[in-house]
């Protein structure tokens, strides 16, 4: 159920994140009510909010060093990779704004949950 549950969060955090502050929030109070529990409700609103990140991250720093090496070798794949993880640094960086307001309403949605 935890699976679902990211999975839901995580639909909900990118359709939410417009809304500050409150859409985080909600997507992880959200994830944290289906997931059950104050821990797995903490895990699943955090998840929600920084699975997409890492993704993004990963992509960028693959994409980059493909098309580094195609251009200019290997060198240039280091370099690729290199530009690929610092762009997607600073996405990973702006994306914990969402996993820790995930947290909080995880936290909030699984002690609501265990009641």
């Amino acid at each position: 159920m935890l699976v679902v549950a990211v999975i839901v969060g995580a639909v909900l955090m990118a359709a939410l994140a417009r809304v500050p502050i409150v859409g985080p929030l909600v997507a992880g109070f959200v994830a944290g009510v289906l997931a059950g529990g104050l821990g797995r409700g903490a895990l699943a609103g955090f998840l929600s909010g920084t699975i997409l990140a890492i993704l993004i991250m990963v992509f960028l720093m693959g994409a980059g060093a493909v098309l580094g090496a195609l251009v200019f070798g290997p060198a240039g794949a280091a370099g690729g990779g290199l530009l690929g993880a610092v762009v997607g640094g600073g996405i990973f960086i702006a994306a914990l704004y969402f996993g820790v307001l995930g947290l909080v309403g995880g936290l909030l949605g699984g002690l609501i949950r265990g009641l």
